[in-house]
């Protein structure tokens, strides 16, 4: 069975994180959802996209296991870089992505969030890039796409400090488009998705590519650096020492190098 499940509702199309307990971010996920772009793609009646989690998350981060299993830098580096090719497509795509989440995204779960254009959260959930308190840092570009929501200063804080916010923080931020119930996310989601549903797809379509050119030319220099530095840190043994930590469910030891 795959990691994300396709559901056409008229002209909404819904994807179903499906990797149970964290709904975490695997080199098959990525995979999973590539794939579903391009049936998207494909489908000319699909005029708005939900994703959304099954279970307790939305997605709570990246696979950490899988990432022991790298052996060198340029794997690290490779995987980062395919991570964000992906999130660009995501945020270049030809129909808007609504992500409905609840319970938490966390690391690559709020970097796969961020990629898309329309964010509705919980209250209650937690959203946060916790990898340095892993002794690593994010690499789908999520030093890129959060200060572009929460400004470079609020950026700097919840990035070095580790510390997830919530849902409501995370709206007054300006990283949420809004902050609902519980139990009212997929719901508010859907309603969103069906008014956008109801404009005609070619000016959809026109929108979706005339916003992303109000961000600059920097971006895309400064993922380019953060897939090195992420494969450089990976070589780390503070990156060893804070991944196999984060397994054995202690605090790591970090010897600053």
């Amino acid at each position: 069975m795959g990691t994300l499940a396709y559901d056409l509702q008229k002209h909404v199309a819904v994807l179903t994180i499906q990797s149970p307990p964290a709904n975490a971010l695997s080199s098959n996920l990525l995979r999973d959802l590539s794939e579903k772009l391009d049936l998207i793609e494909s489908e000319p009646s699909v005029k708005a996209i939900v994703m959304k989690g099954e279970g307790k998350f939305f997605s709570a981060g990246a696979d950490i296991k899988e990432f022991t299993s790298f052996q060198h830098s340029s794997d690290y580096q490779s995987l980062s870089e395919e991570g964000q090719r992906l999130f660009d497509r995501m945020e270049n795509f030809s129909v808007p992505i609504i992500a409905a989440i609840h319970g938490a995204a966390l690391g690559g779960g709020l970097e796969l969030a961020m990629a898309c254009h329309i964010r509705i959260v919980a209250e209650n959930a937690k959203l946060g890039l916790p990898e340095l308190n892993l002794g690593i840092i994010p690499g789908f570009a999520g030093t890129q796409r959060l200060p572009r929501y929460v400004g470079t200063s609020k950026a700097y804080e919840l990035i070095l400090s580790g510390e997830p916010i919530s849902g409501v923080e995370a709206k007054d931020l300006g990283l949420a488009n809004q902050a609902v119930a519980d139990n009212e996310v997929f719901d508010e989601a859907m309603k969103l998705a069906s008014k956008i549903t109801a404009k005609s797809k070619p000016t959809i379509n026109q929108v979706m590519q005339l916003i992303p050119f109000a961000n600059t030319s920097q971006f895309a220099e400064g993922v380019r650096a953060e897939a090195k530095a992420f494969g450089e840190v990976f070589g780390s043994e503070d990156a060893k020492e804070g991944v196999k930590a984060f397994i054995e469910k202690r605090k790591p030891n970090f010897q600053d190098k």
